[in-house]
């Protein structure tokens, strides 16, 4: 599918208010998100939510454990589908690195909530518009269950001051909010970037965003993957990436592993893609680049 029919042949609603009169790079620049973009079927989705499950009832949670498609293949081939990187080169450009993933999940009927924020400003990244972030739903995404609200169009105000208000119910590591959001935005104005599936949201790292609890009975679950151009270096001690399309001629960050794509996995619960994580070392490579990953957070203010 080419980039062009994402919005005439999403599965969902379609692409941003039938806005089919817009290239979804015009309303990506316009709105700073972009919903739905049909990527996989739903069964492909689930699959991933099975291997997930599987290795969180081996492992314990592995709720926003940084650098998940370092060890696990289900996230790295999600991660890099040709679908997904068709649309991370419209926005970024031809040479694309996997900057990190994470799994983010809201438990059933908890008060688990992300407040607002915009994740540049912890992110620490040279240049603002050489990175998207997107959200691939591996369960329903819903106004019930607590989907992304966002705010169009905010990312064009950039960079807006944050406070930590560290919550045991807060997603967020450091519990980061703009410190006075109603007086800089109409929240009543977000718009819930609700996903089946299969589908994903991509949105830029000054959009305004959040989500509210989750008050369904199915688990919320989404494969959140950031990507940057490789001319885009971080603040502070070098981190990692993985190269996924064109080529890097900076070399700002050291290579990193990539999961086995064949083995197999003894247990005999038909889930073959957890190779990554049964190797000798995969749960303490995956520990060390997730506690590097979450070192590299801070609250940048504006100077």
């Amino acid at each position: 599918m080419t980039f062009e029919k994402l919005a005439s042949e999403s599965t969902g609603a379609s692409l941003q208010e039938s806005q089919l009169g817009l290239d979804p790079a015009e309303l990506f620049a316009r709105d700073g998100v972009l919903w739905p973009v049909p990527i996989v079927d739903p069964s492909d989705a689930g699959r991933l939510r099975q291997q997930l499950e599987a290795a969180e009832a081996r492992l314990g949670p592995l709720h926003y454990v940084n650098k998940i498609h370092t060890v696990m293949a289900g996230a790295f081939e999600l991660a890099t589908h040709p679908q997904v990187l068709d649309v991370v080169e419209r926005l970024i450009g031809p040479d694309i690195l996997l900057y990190n993933s994470t799994f983010i999940i809201k438990e059933p009927n908890s008060d688990a909530h992300v407040s607002w924020h915009q994740d540049l400003t912890y992110w620490g990244l040279a240049d603002d518009d050489a990175q998207v972030s997107m959200w691939l739903a591996l369960a329903p995404a819903t106004a019930e269950s607590g989907c992304m609200v966002a705010i169009a169009g905010s990312h064009l105000d950039g960079r807006i001051d944050h406070v930590e208000r560290p919550s045991d119910s807060n997603v967020l590591l450091l519990g980061q909010e703009i410190a006075d959001v109603d007086a800089s935005f109409d929240v009543d104005a977000g718009v819930a970037c609700e996903l089946e599936p299969g589908q994903a949201s991509f949105h830029h790292g000054w959009t305004v965003h959040s989500s509210p609890p989750n008050r369904s009975d199915d688990r919320r679950i989404g494969l959140n993957v950031q990507f940057v151009a490789p001319h885009n270096r971080q603040a502070g001690d070098a981190t990692t990436a993985t190269l996924v399309r064109g080529e890097d001629r900076f070399g700002f960050y050291e290579d990193e592993p990539r999961p086995s794509l064949s083995g197999e996995v003894d247990g005999g619960d038909g889930i073959d893609e957890l190779a990554g994580i049964a190797e000798a070392d995969g749960i303490e490579r995956l520990l060390a680049a997730d506690q590097k990953m979450k070192d590299s957070f801070r609250t940048r203010q504006n100077e």
